[in-house]
């Protein structure tokens, strides 16, 4: 049985987002979505906030759509981030991500590098990350707009990572045909979801078409124009607005 995963998404438990869980459960089961993927922020988390977190994914959970909770870590820089999903107890803010995924790793959690291409934090990479890293976001929509990083593939390369894609949904305008897409052999549940993600049982989609070498060569050449263009047009909308 194969699932549609949303996956990098805040809701008003982040300090910088405001949607509720229970608007974005049916935000993403009307968008065809299985399983929504929480990444919420851990500055102002505690221990006691992640539980609270788990008891509201919870809540909004039901047989026919699955929140899964999830934190955001970032390190003291603010450089790179790290999702971080499974039986992981609150680790703290700003730690180095060495440590960090040295504990995940031990709570047999599941970790993948967000954005890289945000601040450069690809030029962090310690060969080391990559025996608890599962996963690097190949595709943000947020930073990386409506084409792939550029610097995510050779990163996936050196890790041995899986190709992941998230909307790091935080309003409206982060929505975008991007999906992981698992392989489950069981009924939906957090734990069938994680151990299928250990079991590297999915792939990334985007537009509904697998997101591999053919869509890479056709596809992606003439999105990443359409970013350029969009970045500019952007660019030139804030400078009117800064005039007038």
């Amino acid at each position: 049985m194969q699932i549609q995963v949303a996956c990098h998404a805040h809701s008003e438990w982040s300090y910088d987002a405001k949607w509720t869980l229970e608007a974005l459960s049916k935000k993403f089961a009307a968008d065809g979505y299985r399983v929504l993927m929480m990444t919420e922020h851990d500055r102002g988390f505690s221990p006691e906030r992640l539980r609270e977190l788990r008891a509201a994914c919870d809540a909004v959970s039901s047989d026919s759509f699955l929140v899964v909770p999830g934190i955001e870590y970032s390190d003291a820089a603010n450089q790179v981030h790290v999702l971080v999903w499974g039986e992981v107890p609150f680790l703290g803010e700003g730690l180095p991500t060495s440590d960090m995924l040295r504990q995940v790793k031990s709570c047999n959690g599941v970790a993948v590098w967000a954005h890289p291409s945000r601040r450069n934090a690809w030029q962090n990479f310690e060969p080391s990350w990559s025996e608890a890293l599962l996963g690097i976001e190949l595709w943000n929509r947020k930073y990386d707009g409506w084409a792939p990083s550029e610097t995510a593939g050779p990163l996936l390369l050196r890790a041995g990572a899986v190709p992941f894609v998230g909307l790091d949904f935080h309003t409206a305008k982060q929505s975008f045909p991007l999906a992981m897409v698992l392989d489950l052999d069981e009924a939906v549940s957090e734990r069938a979801i994680l151990e299928c993600m250990r079991a590297r049982r999915l792939h990334a989609r985007a537009f509904g078409m697998p997101l591999n070498r053919a869509l890479f060569r056709k596809a992606v050449p003439v999105m990443g124009i359409a970013e350029h263009a969009r970045r500019r047009a952007a660019s030139v909308v804030k400078q009117a607005r800064k005039r007038f």
